[in-house]
C-alpha cells in the first residue's frame, strides 16, 4: 500500500466494503476525516461474556476493531483468522492489545453466539452486540458501512465495511487494515500502532 493511502491523524481513510452475499470487495475513500480524534462514538452495548460494555472499554489501550456477523460466509471468518495469527505472530509485543469483533447483525448475534464464533479463532477477540439502536451508534460514530441485504431464501445477509480499525489507547482511529491485506504490512501497522503508545 502507499504512503498516500496510509493513516496519520489528518490523512483520509481507506475502508473496504465487503458484499457478503457474493464474496466482492469494493474499496471506498471516506472523505472529509480532518482528524483521527473525529472518529468514534459512545455506546452502551454488551459483550460476549453479557456484561456491559461502553466506548470506555477502548481508552487505554491499542486496539483492533472490526465490525462484521456471525452468519458472514467469507470475509469475517478470514478476517478473525488472520486477527488470530496476528497475535499468535506478534506474542508478548501485542500483550496491551486488544481485539474487539462489533456485529452489524445484532438481531441474530447474541452475547452467547457471538462467544462460541470468536471462541474458534482465538480468545483475544471481544466479541460486541447488543440492542440495534445502540449498535448503530458505534457504526455510524466510526463511519462503518453496514447494509442488510436480502436473500432469495427469505433470510437476508449484511453488505459491510471489512476493514480492521487500528485504534490508539486515546480511542482514536490511525489507521486501516485492508481486507486480505498482505500479512508483513499488515503486522507492521499494528506494531506501529503499539509503538505510539
Amino acid at each position: 500500500m502507499s504512503k498516500k493511502h496510509r493513516f496519520t491523524g489528518m490523512a483520509i481513510a481507506l475502508v473496504v466494503l465487503a458484499a457478503g452475499t457474493i464474496g466482492y470487495a469494493t474499496f471506498v475513500m471516506m472523505p472529509n476525516v480532518q482528524a483521527a480524534a473525529s472518529i468514534g462514538a459512545s455506546f452502551d452495548l454488551t459483550d460476549d461474556h453479557g456484561q456491559p460494555i461502553t466506548e470506555k472499554a477502548l481508552s487505554g489501550h491499542p486496539s483492533l476493531i472490526y465490525f462484521g456477523y456471525t452468519h458472514c460466509p467469507d470475509v469475517c471468518p478470514t478476517t478473525l483468522y488472520d486477527m488470530a495469527g496476528w497475535f499468535k505472530t506478534l506474542g508478548p509485543q501485542a500483550d496491551r492489545l486488544k481485539a474487539y469483533f462489533f456485529s452489524v447483525d445484532p438481531e441474530r448475534d447474541t452475547p452467547e453466539i457471538m462467544h462460541s464464533y470468536t471462541g474458534n479463532f482465538t480468545d483475544r477477540i471481544i466479541g460486541i452486540t447488543g440492542d440495534p439502536k445502540e449498535m448503530q451508534k458505534a457504526i455510524k460514530g466510526w463511519r462503518i458501512y453496514a447494509k442488510k441485504v436480502p436473500s432469495p431464501d427469505g433470510g437476508y445477509t449484511m453488505d459491510h465495511t471489512a476493514s480492521v480499525l487500528l485504534v490508539d489507547a486515546g480511542g482514536n482511529l490511525r489507521g486501516t487494515i485492508a481486507y486480505q491485506e498482505n500479512n508483513d504490512v499488515a503486522l507492521q501497522k499494528i506494531r506501529n500502532l503499539l509503538q505510539r503508545q
